[in-house]
């Protein structure tokens, strides 16, 4: 059987699953830093694509702010 693997379920799914993954985080990490006003942190994260690695490191960065919100 000759089948790339590009072509297999296993690795379409696991696409998608980062895929998701991403968009979540860069969804929350971008919603978050507009309500803050961080500029420099929103543009950051519109533009570089860094497969949920920067959103990760914003949101655990500004964990603190939260609770000062509220």
């Amino acid at each position: 059987m000759n089948t790339s693997f590009l072509t297999e379920p296993t690795f379409i799914a696991i696409i998608l699953l980062l895929s998701i993954f991403d968009a979540v985080l860069k969804g929350i990490a971008l919603w978050k830093s507009g309500r803050r006003n961080q500029l420099g942190w929103f543009i950051c994260l519109i533009i570089l694509n860094t497969c949920g690695i920067l959103p990760i490191i914003y949101l655990i960065l500004n964990k603190d702010k939260q609770s000062e919100e509220l």
